[in-house]
């Protein structure tokens, strides 16, 4: 796991072998989604590393024992459309988590973000974020998704990222935000339609087709 600052890359072993399937032309959809919904599972539990947690006790068979639990379960938000094939995991390893939903779609003639949907609470005073996406390309989407999460008082937001590009890093950056991006791999480029490259192509339409 690679760590700088705000950007978390990792590069654990079974995390790149599903990193691997998604990136074949070769995979076909179902393979794709139960790749994503794996590598998923790896970038959620990373992204989680640095959460505040409570010291309790539990009772085994044999007597008390010191244990933690999270002091605040996160609200986890998936951007729709393929933000909804990372949520499964995320929900895995947090069952009690409450899930909040952005819709953005991208404009492909300015690739600027289109909001269609914000389905969150009012408030989120006090409770960290989790924002599920899996390609932080532009970083218009994602910085459209965290406002929402700031403007309603999100005290700590981490964007879960299978893939990023360095103009999207950027773009976060320069929101003023401070997100935290955790992802698989950060690649070399955009192209000039605003896809990533090398990347994996279109992450909704290898989960669901095209449409």
């Amino acid at each position: 796991m690679t760590v700088i600052v705000d950007l978390i890359v990792v590069d654990h072993p079974l995390a790149a072998e599903q990193l691997t399937l998604l990136r074949s032309v070769d995979t076909p959809r179902a393979q794709f989604r139960t790749a994503l919904d794996a590598l998923a599972g790896f970038l959620v539990y990373e992204a989680c590393r640095a959460m505040p947690t409570i010291a309790t006790t539990v009772t085994t068979p044999l007597g008390p024992a010191p244990a933690k639990a999270l002091a605040v379960t996160p609200l986890v938000v998936p951007v729709l459309r393929a933000g909804l094939g990372m949520l499964n995991a995320a929900l895995r390893l947090l069952p009690e988590a409450e899930t909040g939903f952005v819709g953005v779609a991208r404009n492909e003639e300015t690739f600027k973000p289109v909001s269609y949907v914000a389905k969150l609470p009012k408030r989120l005073d006090d409770r960290p974020c989790l924002v599920v996406d899996p390609m932080l390309a532009t970083g218009g989407s994602l910085v459209h998704a965290c406002q929402e999460l700031a403007d309603r008082g999100a005290p700590v937001i981490i964007a879960v990222c299978v893939l990023a590009a360095p103009e999207g890093i950027e773009t976060v950056r320069a929101s003023g935000l401070g997100v935290t991006i955790v992802t698989a791999s950060v690649d070399s480029h955009l192209n000039e339609r605003a896809f990533i490259v090398p990347g994996l192509g279109d992450a909704g339409d290898r989960q669901f087709g095209e449409g």
